[in-house]
């Protein structure tokens, strides 16, 4: 299976590159993606003038399955309303053979700060039990990333969601927020940060970029240059 990968597009804002979204859509479609998960911030204020936009934007995408969760740009302005009406459920659950991808909503409205939430703890662990290859989707990042400055927004209950993970042998966290790609590695658990694949919101001299993720008897992780379409393999390892 491929998953590409994909996080902070902020459609509609000034920072949007329309030239790059072009090249990410061109990309993805070469690439020929089973699933396409985008993490959040498809907006920038989220405004319904902007999730029109971000719609006919990802509609664009020729990938099977879009799994799709809000960012805290989206949840701005009553705007996870808007998310509900366009792209559905903000929590959902993806189940192909032996691979299970839960995805969640760990925004709140009009603040940046991140928050899963203990009620939606069963829901995780539950949908976890059912795969074999387990990948966790939210837009925040669970713990700091290098190169991003000071730290701040990470969920308030980091803490007791990476235990969950950890206990429920998750193999993939898939985020974003940070504008930042990295990987981290915490027991089995790769987590997985998506830098912004659209804007010209960056960090010092790091470029605009997306996941592409294979799994199959190993799990590679490629990080794919939104301008040139460059690969540069981050991780491989067996399952």
């Amino acid at each position: 299976m491929k998953n590409a990968h994909i996080s902070d597009i902020h459609v509609g804002g000034l920072d949007f590159i329309e030239d790059l979204g072009d090249n990410v859509v061109a990309q993805v479609n070469k690439l020929g993606a089973n699933v396409l998960v985008i993490t959040g911030d498809l907006t920038n204020d989220g405004y319904l003038y902007e999730y029109e936009l971000a719609k006919k934007f990802i509609d664009r995408f020729d990938t099977p399955e879009k799994i799709i969760v809000p960012g805290n740009h989206d949840a701005r302005n009553v705007g996870y309303e808007l998310f509900e009406e366009i792209f559905g459920l903000r929590w959902k659950t993806y189940k192909k053979d032996r691979i299970v991808i839960v995805a969640g909503d760990s925004t709140e409205p009009d603040i940046d700060d991140g928050h899963i939430g203990r009620g939606n703890y069963n829901y995780m662990i539950k949908n976890f039990s059912k795969g074999d290859f387990k990948i966790f989707a939210i837009h925040h990042h669970l713990i700091p990333i290098p190169g991003t400055g000071r730290e701040r927004n990470i969920p308030i209950d980091s803490g007791d969601v990476l235990k969950l993970l950890v206990e429920a042998k998750v193999d993939l966290v898939l985020c974003g927020h940070k504008h930042m790609p990295w990987i981290w590695k915490l027991e089995n658990t790769y987590i997985v940060v998506a830098g912004t694949a659209t804007t010209s919101r960056l960090k010092a001299r790091v470029e605009q970029s997306f996941k592409l993720i294979e799994i199959d008897k190993k799990v590679k992780i490629w990080k794919i240059m939104s301008r040139t379409g460059t690969k540069t393999l981050m991780k491989e390892h067996k399952i």
